[in-house]
């Protein structure tokens, strides 16, 4: 079987663009052209290769990133690699996928963790908020937090975009997933009212914590 080339994906990525699909992505800070359906397809068809993945990442090319991202490993790159390439990213997506596709799941995931803390760049210290937001549902032990809420409580109002997203995210996953916490970050999140406006779409529960903590705890309790 012929070994597939760089030039060959890119070369397929570029057949799979379509104008209006730029158009949307371009509307959230992407600069991809390609129906994810179809990305995917493609790097489904390439299995693994983590040479391949290393290649297509060093083009630059969101799109080939994005496929790169589905066909390595998360144990193929070093701490400083993901370090870098999250630096490196550039778009939503890219750093989307390659938080929660390769970080993520990788060994290095809490030294990154550690290491993003109040980071300078607004996108790498948003990746350790996700990050511990990932460890109140999933790992919570040794975590202090009452520190994470004053934290949250003391920054979260006056804290970049970026940095509210993924502060609120961990905040509501410390009301949802910490019965002992909760009426502390319904407070916190009625306090500051971060994302209170925030246009919902129907049967979507909102990301505004307080209503996102009660919504889902609901529900969960509505199943018991």
């Amino acid at each position: 079987m012929d070994k597939d080339t760089v030039g060959q994906v890119l070369a397929e990525l570029k057949a799979l663009e379509d104008p209006k699909i730029l158009a949307v992505n371009a509307r959230h800070g992407d600069d991809h052209a390609v129906n994810l359906t179809k990305l995917r397809g493609l790097a489904k068809r390439l299995k693994k290769q983590p040479d391949l993945a290393r290649e297509l990442w060093a083009t630059g090319d969101s799109a080939a990133r994005l496929v790169a991202i589905l066909v390595t490993r998360p144990k193929e790159y070093s701490a400083t690699e993901y370090d870098e390439m999250l630096r490196d990213a550039r778009t939503p997506k890219v750093r989307d996928w390659l938080l929660n596709y390769l970080i993520k799941k990788s060994p290095h995931a809490e030294e990154l963790r550690l290491r993003w803390f109040e980071d300078s760049d607004v996108e790498v210290a948003a990746a350790y908020w996700d990050l511990t937001a990932e460890r109140v549902v999933k790992k919570p032990e040794g975590l202090d937090l009452d520190t994470l809420l004053d934290l949250i409580e003391s920054e979260m109002g006056e804290a970049a975009e970026r940095l509210q997203w993924t502060m609120n995210t961990c905040l509501a996953q410390i009301g949802i997933h910490h019965p002992d916490f909760r009426v502390r970050a319904v407070e916190i999140g009625e306090r500051l009212e971060v994302l209170k406006d925030y246009p919902t779409p129907p049967n979507c529960t909102s990301p505004y914590a307080p209503i996102w903590i009660n919504g889902i705890v609901s529900r969960q309790e509505a199943k018991a």
